[in-house]
């Protein structure tokens, strides 16, 4: 496992074991099984690895130990403080949409403003549960609706391809297989202004063309597999317009700021 992991990395053994304090030699031993890994080695021989942390459980299992990270759920009591913190970030947002995504693009948890953007949505692109990958791209989702498709495409297949290769993780590499598999727009999405920055998501609605910046927030430190893989992406208005609408959108609701829970954050 640390061979592959090091070859992953495209880390030589020699750097490898200088990054670590060891010599190669005790480090080939150690990839070879002729000698055992203290807990502390293989702790740092994965954080400089960058091994994500479902898979240096598995590699201290490997080694006859116990694993150090906890696994748990956004339902389980451990994780209730970090729930009703993500719910606080996803109502604060409103009414702009936001996700709280896993490792796989599962939605976990959604702000009461994605159900809106959904319309004509394909009940089996939707799940459960819904998958970010599968909503953006399958041709019963969101791809006829968006208007740079091309260039989202992209975007959203290097993003997912970056994570196969993060992880090594092969229900990822199988999801990418598949969305790769949707059909491409036939013709190049022309360029959108400002997209030479920051490359916007331009969706077709009922309300007008919506146009999103996205971000990404992860927690800092975590010590528990579900939490490290758990991601928050916001969306932003890109321009006034957007901005407009999506308030207009949020009176039309006449609902206070709600989050749905995993598997469905269509309209119900």
């Amino acid at each position: 496992m640390l061979r592959f992991w090091r070859a992953r990395r495209r880390v030589s053994q020699l750097d490898l074991a200088l990054a670590a304090g060891v010599s190669s030699r005790h480090l080939s031993f150690v990839e070879t099984g002729r000698s055992g890994a203290s807990r502390e080695l293989l702790g740092a021989l994965a954080e400089e690895l960058e091994i994500p942390l479902r898979e240096r459980n598995a590699l201290l299992l490997a080694a006859g130990y116990a694993p150090a990270y906890t696994q748990s759920t956004l339902d389980d009591d451990v994780l209730g403080p970090v729930r009703a913190a993500l719910e606080q970030l996803l109502a604060a947002h409103d009414p702009y949409p936001a996700l709280v995504v896993d490792r796989w693009g599962d939605v976990a948890l959604a702000g009461a403003a994605v159900a809106p953007l959904l319309e004509g949505v394909d009940p089996q692109a939707l799940g459960p549960p819904t998958n970010i990958y599968r909503l953006s791209l399958h041709p019963g989702g969101l791809a006829p609706r968006i208007r740079n498709l091309a260039q989202w495409r992209e975007h959203l297949l290097h993003r997912l391809d970056r994570q196969v290769r993060v992880t090594a993780d092969p229900r990822l590499a199988q999801l990418l297989a598949e969305v790769r598999g949707y059909p491409s727009p036939d013709t190049p999405s022309l360029p959108v202004p400002g997209g030479d920055v920051l490359l916007p998501l331009q969706l077709e609605h009922s309300a007008g063309v919506l146009s999103f910046h996205s971000t990404m927030t992860t927690f800092g430190a975590p010590h528990d597999v579900t939490l490290a893989e758990l991601a928050v992406e916001a969306f932003f208005p890109a321009d006034d317009a957007t901005r407009e609408a999506l308030q207009h959108l949020a009176a039309d609701r006449g609902t206070p700021s709600a989050v749905v829970g995993r598997g469905y954050p269509g309209p119900a």
